[in-house]
């Protein structure tokens, strides 16, 4: 009787640092964003035969959208093996209603640091038609509540390269902080016009000093992100929300063929939770992420903790 082999392990076992998060709820996720996903779902469920009115979809996402103060997303890291995540803070207040003000969401972001010591970073973000003031919390958040970085959404209706954002790049290079920003398309409630990678060539060349990791950019515009990573010494990549990757081989093809192109120095590990509670949930996924057949599989063993941790650590400049 010839014995069943074990199965193999992860292929990484060291310390996982989750880029790109945000917190499930519909206090800084506003109403108007999810409603423009539903559309989406709906129509992709209408051509499989499956009717589902916007109303259920909305109750769906509303309910799984109240985390408010990060519980449950910790107790899914737990499960799946991820030791800190970058929580990101988009500011729609601009452009869609939302429960509470940028202001009330940098305060709460700065409780859900508190509660949960040790294993969150914040970026937060402002858009930039709020002038001065945008400027002063931005600058406020940095000083006051420990935030890491700034996080950008140019579907709200503004270009990274915009110069009403340079007084906060001038922040982030004198403080040595990185600036994220949404790459690709989102919820149809909002634009997709500034949401191309290009964009932010301007703004890379104008400050060397800042370092911009381009969110989804390997879901996203994926030749064009590599491109720019690989010729803008302060351009960097996710891989968040990987899941949606719309290759033909599917995801896992994806990722192997973009760590095979000598940027893994430039490119760090993200989910986008909450997106993977709708497709089994982070152990599920990590699980497949880091299996011996999975996409880390193909490089060394050095360039996956750069991918899992050691890159964004670097960016922010934490131990």
């Amino acid at each position: 009787m010839t014995a069943t082999p074990a199965a193999a392990g992860p292929v990484y076992t060291g310390h996982v640092l989750d880029a790109h998060c945000h917190i499930a709820s519909t206090r800084f996720i506003p109403e108007g964003f999810y409603e423009g996903l539903c559309r989406n779902v709906a129509a992709r469920l209408a051509a499989t035969g499956v009717r589902k009115s916007m109303a259920e979809l909305m109750e769906m996402y509303l309910r799984m959208s109240q985390d408010h103060q990060g519980d449950t997303l910790v107790a899914e890291m737990d499960e799946a093996g991820i030791h800190q995540a970058v929580l990101l803070l988009p500011d729609f207040t601009h452009v869609i209603k939302s429960a509470l003000s940028i202001e009330e969401m940098f305060a709460e972001h700065h409780e859900i640091l508190k509660r949960h010591a040790g294993r969150f970073f914040v970026f937060g973000g402002v858009d930039p038609r709020w002038g001065a003031d945008g400027l002063a919390l931005f600058e406020r958040g940095v000083s006051e509540y420990g935030f890491k970085g700034l996080k950008l959404y140019p579907p709200c209706g503004y270009s990274p390269s915009d110069s009403s954002l340079y007084p906060f790049y001038e922040l982030c290079q004198a403080r040595g902080l990185p600036v994220l920003m949404h790459i690709g398309p989102t919820s149809p409630s909002l634009s997709f016009r500034f949401s191309h990678p290009d964009l932010v060539d301007q703004a890379a060349l104008d400050f060397p000093g800042v370092n911009f990791i381009l969110a989804h950019g390997a879901i996203h515009h994926v030749q064009a992100c590599a491109a720019l990573c690989a010729y803008r010494p302060n351009v960097y990549l996710d891989v968040s929300a990987f899941l949606g990757s719309q290759h033909p081989a599917g995801w896992q093809a994806a990722l192997a063929e973009l760590f095979r192109l000598n940027l893994n120095h430039k490119i760090l590990f993200g989910t986008d939770w909450p997106v993977f509670r709708y497709s089994g949930g982070h152990k599920k996924v990590m699980d497949m992420f880091l299996a011996a057949d999975g996409p880390l599989a193909g490089i060394s063993r050095g360039q996956r903790t750069w991918l899992m941790s050691g890159n964004a650590r670097r960016l922010m400049g934490v131990d």
